[in-house]
């Protein structure tokens, strides 16, 4: 029996979460939170420097927030398969899309426990002007199975634009058929520099909980033969890079003899994506039990998941439960134990040339960390207490409106509802992370004003979160909202 470890110690960073360190706050009120890093000898804003406030309520699990023509908001929202536009001042919302038969699962109902929420419905979303209009990029799930059954996939589809009708038309689809999951479908779309769009497919959550018997093929590539029939069975745990009309691009990368759409791979679950003023296009990504990771993306690059964790440090093992001699079944998965007739891989067993390190892996803990007991008191949701905080995007704040957070990444996280503010030194170095703005909620997105001074914050429908004594809860003190932080100094 070997205790599965998810660690990454040689030059992560350890940070305590204290969840109960800072408060909630009301509908309106200044926020308190720990105190700052430095940023170019700069004191970061804290928490305390803004007032916070509800824009608007009622929305379907706000996935994507970002603004659109004539400075509103424009919201997916993942369990209504709905495409939403807020005014930022009033708070009135204004229905641009409503796309049929996107297969979505709600959250949690009061007084239903499970182990997460589910990921699926309407996700990405991404705007690019050509031809003097806006197009506009969606990614969903819905059922590939013409009978009876539930075959999730995901599919990617541009929009455009009317102005006089204030809706979305003109649908064309760029690619489908992708797998997809109620478990990490991650979903994230960013149009690069380059014109190209860059997607987030995630690993389904395959080896792990209910999906724990489906094999994980984060590092498998893609044939010449299933790119030629438009199989793309392969497209799991990897970032994609398409043109906008959805073919492969002739500059992506050959990896093992093959040119696909893969841009990268070994990925668990990349929910953030961000494209960079210099055009470098980063990630943020989930980790299994700690390291949660900061990832720079390479062309044709190797991450490493499953078999490499944070850092290939050596202080994670894989176990790969699909292939447990005498067959598999989920109800035995164990998130602490590797029982012995499941094949077992150190991170020092796996080598490729083209592994690339992430830029930051966070949430490292000792060698000894014993998970299971570590993790009582949240039992028996004892992922919640797992040193992992859930990063659940990533964008890049290019404004200098806020002191001291110029060119700096906001990640939100979910497990503790919290904006996690860190300074790009360089394109392969952060500082930070400070937390702020925590509240128990899950937060999903951001999307930065116009002028740089407010910040507003996409917030689950339902799900689990840690309450501000670090236990789980699905009480969620601003469910399905988007909250305003305006900076005051």
């Amino acid at each position: 029996m070997t205790k599965i470890r998810s660690t990454a110690l040689s030059a992560a960073l350890t940070l305590p979460i204290v969840l109960g360190a800072t408060g909630a706050t009301g509908a309106t009120g200044a926020t308190h939170a720990a105190g700052a890093t430095q940023a170019a000898g700069q004191p970061l804003a804290t928490s305390r420097d803004f007032q916070r406030s509800v824009l608007t309520t009622g929305l379907s699990d706000p996935f994507e927030i970002l603004f659109g023509p004539d400075r509103r908001l424009w919201v997916t929202e993942r369990t209504a398969g709905r495409v939403t536009e807020i005014n930022p001042t009033t708070g009135t919302k204004h229905t641009l899309l409503t796309i049929p038969r996107v297969v979505s699962t709600k959250g949690l109902p009061d007084g239903v426990v499970i182990t997460e929420n589910e990921q699926d419905g309407l996700l990405g979303m991404a705007l690019h002007r050509s031809g003097g209009h806006l197009n506009v990029y969606l990614s969903y799930t819905y059922d590939g199975d013409p009978g009876p059954g539930l075959e999730r996939r995901q599919r990617i589809v541009s929009y455009r634009y009317a102005p006089s009708s204030d809706t979305l038309v003109r649908p064309h689809t760029l690619i489908e058929g992708l797998l997809a999951s109620d478990d990490h479908n991650s979903g994230r779309i960013q149009i690069g520099h380059d014109g190209k769009l860059y997607y987030t497919i995630g690993d389904r959550g395959n080896n792990q909980d209910l999906n724990a018997c489906r094999l994980n093929e984060a590092l498998r590539l893609p044939t010449r033969a299933e790119v030629r029939t438009k199989n793309w069975v392969a497209y799991q745990g990897k970032t994609l890079r398409m043109n906008l009309d959805g073919s492969i691009p002739a500059d992506n990368p050959v990896i093992q003899g093959v040119r696909s759409h893969v841009w990268t791979y070994g990925h668990r679950n990349a929910q953030g994506l961000v494209i960079a003023p210099d055009g470098r296009v980063y990630s943020s990504e989930q980790g299994p039990k700690s390291d949660d990771e900061l990832n720079l993306l390479r062309a044709g690059g190797n991450y490493g998941w499953p078999r490499i964790a944070g850092y290939q440090d050596g202080d994670y093992v894989y176990g790969n439960w699909s292939a447990r001699e005498g067959g598999c079944d989920p109800a035995d998965y164990n998130a602490f134990v590797i029982p012995e007739d499941v094949p077992q891989f150190s991170e020092f067993s796996y080598h490729a040339p083209n592994l690339v390190p992430p830029v930051r892996s966070f949430f490292a803990v000792p060698p000894d960390y014993d998970f299971q007991l570590n993790t009582q008191r949240c039992a028996p949701l004892a992922f919640i207490c797992y040193p992992t905080v859930a990063p659940s995007n990533l964008d890049l704040y290019t404004k200098r409106a806020i002191p001291g957070w110029h060119n700096s990444f906001l990640m939100t996280t979910l497990k503790t509802g919290a904006l996690f503010v860190m300074p790009r030194v360089t394109p392969t170095q952060v500082d930070g992370p400070s937390r702020l703005f925590r509240s128990v909620n899950r937060y999903r997105d951001t999307a930065v004003s116009p002028d740089g001074r407010t910040i507003y914050v996409a917030t689950d429908s339902a799900g689990l979160a840690a309450d501000l004594n670090g236990q789980p809860t699905n009480k969620l003190d601003n469910p399905g909202a988007i909250l305003a932080f305006r900076y005051t100094g």
